[in-house]
């Protein structure tokens, strides 16, 4: 119990900002658009997009893909029979991929938004025919650093929390930071295997030294973190956006585990 409430202290001291404002003048309405994803099977995944959307779940992110291919490229170690969240998910294909790959829990969310949590049901409806018996696919909204009762209760009974995190192109919002934080603290399994995949792209270079803030604030709050990979994408995502351009095509990894002494006191 003392380790519970040492617990609940650290994620409320942590600098937790309100979530996403839509920009001014930024949404308008536009019809739904497609995308392919190739996994290393050869398998093509087609996924829907949201028209637009100010979250951008209108687009599908390098980070995402570059967590797919990973994920499948490991998948008997990090995805087959494991209970895996995905975290700012848009339309969902490190999700889908985990499914199929074999996890027995996925659930798959992004911020409560009708059109992103309807765009994520289509998508997750539309692979169910490629996820084996077995392994379940589930979808929420989720505001970041909220409660976390409804993502927690598609666990299979008995589950401390998720084996993995997927967290793909989430730590470019720095001020919610302490929300991601809070929410791993609350989801990520006590046990010195789980993970929380954190991947991302600079698509704003400058603005890179604040995104790397996180990592710190996460080790000041009961986890070890460990760089990975850096992997130089073919080409931009957005090609007439400024800054560094090879930054700009680099995927970052990061892989987060509790602390060891915070496994001694769970």
């Amino acid at each position: 119990m003392a380790s519970e409430r040492h617990e609940d202290v650290l994620m409320d001291s942590l600098d937790v900002g309100g979530l996403f404002q839509d920009p001014e003048g930024y949404y308008q309405e536009k019809e739904p658009t497609f995308a392919e994803h190739r996994m290393l099977s050869g398998r093509v995944l087609r996924v829907r997009l949201v028209g637009s959307h100010p979250l951008y779940g209108d687009l599908l992110w390098n980070a995402g893909r570059t967590s797919a291919e990973y994920l499948e490229q490991r998948a008997a170690e990090l995805v087959e029979g494991k209970d895996i969240l995905e975290i700012g998910a848009a339309a969902g294909v490190p999700s889908i991929v985990c499914a199929i790959k074999g996890a027995r829990t996925v659930v798959m969310t992004d911020y409560p938004d009708p059109d992103l949590v309807d765009n994520m049901r289509q998508n997750a409806a539309s692979s169910a025919p490629l996820i084996p018996d077995g392994s379940h696919l589930h979808v929420a909204g989720y505001k970041w650093g909220a409660p976390t009762e409804e993502i927690m209760s598609y666990l299979p009974p008995g589950s401390q929390g998720f084996d993995l995190l997927i967290m793909a192109d989430v730590v470019y919002s720095h001020r919610e930071h302490g929300n991601l934080i809070s929410t791993m603290q609350r989801t990520l399994k006590k046990s010195p295997d789980a993970i929380a995949l954190v991947i991302f792209t600079p698509y704003q270079p400058w603005l890179l030294p604040k995104t790397e803030k996180f990592f710190p604030l996460a080790e000041e709050n009961g986890f070890k973190v460990t760089k990975i990979f850096e992997k130089i994408m073919d080409k931009v995502l957005f090609e007439n956006d400024p800054g560094d351009e090879k930054l700009r095509r680099t995927v970052f990894g990061y892989e987060l585990r509790w602390a060891p002494d915070r496994l001694v006191s769970a």
